[in-house]
């Protein structure tokens, strides 16, 4: 891995967000909810039904936020190797709704980066965003580089 200092960058190609991502974080909270080991369909709310999501005053469905959270996390994960889930931290906030189209991609903005004796502890501001950089999603992260 490069050496990545205070104020690197690293930047994921662009992902649209489709009906078909969206559904699966809904079918996948019903799935896990039920806990039976059968896939189920979650439904109707605002991040897979129109009608519902006209209801309730959005223009269409929106996106689960955490399918842009994952989108960062596997960002770091392409970045820093699986240090990233084994020893770091993640903390994100939605700040816009994503709608169906939108493409987005994530970013890793370097804030620290900190020698200690187990490697180098790297502090970082997260986003994913618009293609035009409007956020989506922020936060900021932490994950620990140990020495090869």
């Amino acid at each position: 891995m490069t050496r990545l200092a205070p104020d690197s960058e690293i930047v994921a190609p662009p992902r649209a967000m489709t009906r078909e991502r969206m559904r699966w974080y809904v079918d996948a909270q019903a799935t896990a909810v039920a806990n039976d080991g059968r896939p189920r369909h979650g439904g109707p709310t605002i991040h897979d039904d129109d009608d519902y999501a006209l209801a309730q005053g959005l223009p269409g469905i929106i996106a689960d936020g955490m399918v842009s959270t994952n989108w960062i996390l596997a960002l770091m994960i392409d970045t820093f190797g699986a240090e990233a889930a084994q020893s770091g931290r993640l903390r994100t906030k939605y700040v816009r709704p994503v709608y169906e189209d939108d493409v987005l991609r994530s970013r890793l903005r370097i804030t620290e980066r900190v020698a200690t004796e187990d490697g180098d502890r790297i502090r970082m501001d997260v986003f994913c965003e618009m293609q035009d950089g409007t956020p989506v999603t922020v936060g900021e992260a932490e994950v620990l580089v140990r020495d090869a």
